[in-house]
């Protein structure tokens, strides 16, 4: 059995150290003391050592789920026999219903607990984070009922569970998105291990979700080579699961399959926000935050205009020649198709360049800054960080693949003398951003041009005052108490020659800054929207499916490519947070 102390630390409950007469004997206080420091360090270590169990078990929960959902993807994919798509979306079904009746439990459970949720982490879940969360959350409700309008259509010779899947996951979409957006900042006193454990299958939950998605949407929009006899995407090929014959019953199915295809990347990028703010509400189960180093971020386009100015040309630009590109790449047209590759390739080569050139500029005015680097832990920030430099291996592999197969054939032609520069040259930029934005979320925010100022009095001159004030006015009564401690006052002081504190117009390196994050927020969400809505270039030009054959070509695109399309949305809101606190 656990001891009463172990309880009480298990649960949350810590109650302060018994507070010591100000009068009593030297001696007397310092044993107190020491009691006091032995039974802190006491609990502290059986804190850490259930912390540690408990991180175990969610862990190893995670894992088991994480790898039989794999393992049931990758039967779904290849294998037309033994599993299926809808064996899959059982899974799926089973996973949503767990994970939404966890929420559920949770929000009554903390709502009616009051010492359940005792302090709020202010950097996990800012706003802009989960209004986006909101944006996407929306989009893909419309995304599912897309798919239950198409697949009514089939239900005649089709699974009713093609059905029952879309409509469970809007159910399981407005839980989440409602208990993500009340709770995101919570860091959970009581009832950890159960915390941790729900918390870490609402993680694999969406993560199995966005896996399936991104392996549905490569399918769909991979391309089979010419030569085997079937130019229709691969999609089309898979295994079906023994209802290739089945016929839709009304005339809106194609419609319906194109819209909701073209909402997928939503529903990717929303799983992908909903499991990062999940970890970051793992990382904070039983977390006592110190929230005084806290500062309030404002979103403001005053004095800014060049970077969101060309940021705004460049994503126009490059929407217009992704238009043409999808437009005559669809039409087969070899001609037609190698123009508009040049085209694209130049477009990319054109962006990838500017952003190179303002993060170095950005990493330069790092140099001549003078604010400090942030300190202590914080688990949002780690978070970011990481998924920032894993995310961009997948663009990285794509791009050094591209790389050794141009070289390799002789990088003959200007296609593949274009598509050798966007290669190396993104390499650069991502390289380069990166440093950018790690930099950026590890300052200080800029301060206001107001220095604060700290006024250590003395609390026995102060009462000596007191007591001479009472004298000089009869009638008061003051009741004061004494103190051995300094006491320490805040004001604000106005800088020399201002009576009264104003708000002045950015520096100089504020400005630039600001600039440069606007014009590479906008350049990332073109990035992000060309691969996100079918621009397949990897395999339009047929070069790396020569080199590596289109099987093994197939995969490295496949599995990088999902990466590179989160890195670009991660990176706009890494960016949206350097320039609030630039």
């Amino acid at each position: 059995m656990t001891s009463e102390a172990e309880m009480e630390v298990e649960e949350g409950y810590i109650s302060p150290p018994p507070t010591l007469p100000s009068t009593r004997c030297s001696v007397q206080a310092g044993s107190m003391r020491r009691g006091s420091d032995v039974l802190s360090t006491s609990r502290g270590t059986v804190r850490e050592r259930g912390r540690n169990r408990s991180w175990l078990l969610s862990s190893i929960i995670t894992v088991n789920v994480l790898i039989l959902g794999i393992a049931l993807v990758s039967g779904s994919v290849f294998n037309n026999v033994k599993i299926n798509a809808i064996n899959l979306q059982i899974f799926l079904i089973v996973l949503i219903i767990l994970t939404t009746a966890w929420m559920l439990y949770y929000t009554i459970y903390t709502s009616r607990e009051d010492h359940a949720v005792l302090y709020k982490d202010s950097h996990a879940g800012p706003v802009w984070l989960r209004g986006g969360l909101v944006l996407f959350g929306l989009c893909s409700l419309i995304m599912d009922v897309f798919k239950i309008a198409n697949y009514v259509g089939y239900l005649h010779c089709d699974s009713a569970v093609k059905i029952v899947f879309p409509v469970l996951q809007a159910v399981f979409i407005l839980v989440q998105t409602y208990f993500l957006w009340l709770h995101a900042k919570d860091c959970v006193q009581l009832q950890r291990n159960i915390t941790r454990c729900g918390l870490m299958l609402t993680l694999s939950t969406n993560l199995m979700l966005w896996m399936a998605a991104v392996t549905e949407e490569s399918l769909h929009q991979t391309v089979v080579p010419p030569e085997d006899g079937n130019s229709t995407h691969s999609y089309d090929i898979r295994a079906s699961g023994g209802y290739s014959s089945c016929n839709c019953s009304h005339s809106a199915c194609a419609v319906l399959e194109k819209a909701y295809y073209y909402l997928y990347p939503f529903n990717i990028e929303y799983s992908l926000f909903a499991s990062a703010m999940a970890y970051v509400m793992w990382k904070n189960v039983g977390r006592l935050v110190d929230e005084h180093n806290h500062h309030s971020l404002h979103f403001r386009l005053k004095d800014v205009l060049v970077g969101p100015a060309v940021g705004l040309v460049m994503l126009v630009a490059g929407l217009g020649t992704f238009v043409i590109y999808e437009v005559d790449v669809k039409k087969g047209d070899p001609g037609k198709r190698d123009t508009v590759l040049m085209i694209h390739y130049v477009m990319n080569t054109v962006a990838v360049t500017l952003m190179s050139v303002s993060t170095v500029a950005g990493c330069a005015i790092y140099r001549l800054d003078q604010r400090d680097h942030v300190s202590g832990k914080n688990p949002t920030r780690s978070l970011d960080v990481g998924l920032l430099i894993g995310a961009s291996i997948g663009q990285f592999t794509i791009c050094y693949f591209t790389i050794v197969a141009v070289v390799a054939t002789g990088a003959e032609g200007h296609l593949n003398a274009l598509n050798l520069a966007v290669s190396l040259l993104t390499v650069i930029q991502l390289c380069l951003q990166n440093i950018f934005i790690i930099e950026g979320l590890h300052r200080e925010p800029f301060h206001e041009d107001m220095h604060q100022a700290s006024v250590f009095t003395n609390p026995y001159v102060l009462q000596a005052q007191a007591h001479r004030d009472i004298h000089n006015l009869p009638g008061t009564f003051m009741e004061t108490k004494m103190s051995p401690a300094l006491t320490v006052h805040s004001m604000h002081v106005a800088p020399s020659g201002s009576p009264l504190p104003q708000r002045h117009r950015l520096t100089w390196k504020r400005r630039a800054l600001k600039e440069i994050c606007a014009f590479l927020l906008l350049c990332n969400i073109l990035l992000w929207i060309m691969p996100a809505f079918g621009a397949r270039p990897q395999f339009d030009n047929t070069i790396g499916a020569e080199f590596y054959e289109f099987t093994m070509w197939a995969a490295v695109v496949n599995i990088g490519l999902p990466f590179g399309i989160f890195y670009r949305m991660h990176s706009v809101a890494s960016l949206f947070e350097v320039f609030l606190t630039s």
